[in-house]
């Protein structure tokens, strides 16, 4: 994850110097979670807001059974399990698949492998969105993001699964505009 995040931040800082928040969504949660932590300790920068969605709190253990070395088989029908994450269109097309199921696998790979480091409260919001179906990130999980900001939290839950923010795409686009709009006119305690 750290090479990740570095790349990232090098990328972006010379963009930085106006306001900007962060989005992601599942191990992109994690992903701009440690990006506002990079920001902050190297460079002093801060987001007006980050957003999440998806994922667990960084600081809770995975009950989750690691799968990106399983056999492809096994890797296949839990990644349809778990996430309902293989589109018939991709599933059908062998070549398809082929391109796809590394990508995903390293993925995997970098968010089962996530190492927690405890720091300092973020001096940001943060907005949790989460699945209503989504039997692998429960309420709870979200809810524990609370513990990562000194400012305003909030936890809105969507209908869907993990996949959520495809069905909902307008709510959730829609929310953060209205979210980034009001906290930028009305700074959120």
């Amino acid at each position: 994850m750290q090479p990740l995040v570095e790349a990232m931040a090098e990328g972006l800082r010379p963009h930085l110097a106006v306001p900007f928040a962060i989005f992601g969504h599942s191990l992109g949660a994690w992903v701009g979670f440690d990006l506002v932590r990079l920001l902050r300790r190297q460079y002093g920068l801060s987001p007006v807001w980050l957003f999440v969605s998806a994922r667990r709190a960084p600081h809770l253990p995975n009950p989750l059974v690691p799968m990106h070395q399983l056999p492809e088989a096994q890797f296949v029908r839990e990644l349809d399990r778990r996430y309902n994450a293989i589109p018939d269109v991709i599933r059908n097309d062998r070549e398809m698949l082929d391109l796809y199921l590394p990508i995903i696998r390293a993925d995997l790979a970098v968010l089962e492998t996530y190492s927690w480091t405890d720091d300092d409260p973020l001096d940001c919001p943060i907005s949790v969105f989460g699945g209503l179906q989504d039997t692998g990130v429960p309420g709870e999980a979200l809810e524990a993001w609370r513990m990562h900001t000194a400012r305003h939290f909030e936890l809105v839950m969507f209908a869907g699964d993990h996949f959520f923010h495809q069905s909902a795409r307008a709510e959730v686009v829609q929310l953060i505009g209205d979210t980034l709009q009001a906290g930028l006119t009305q700074p959120t305690v």
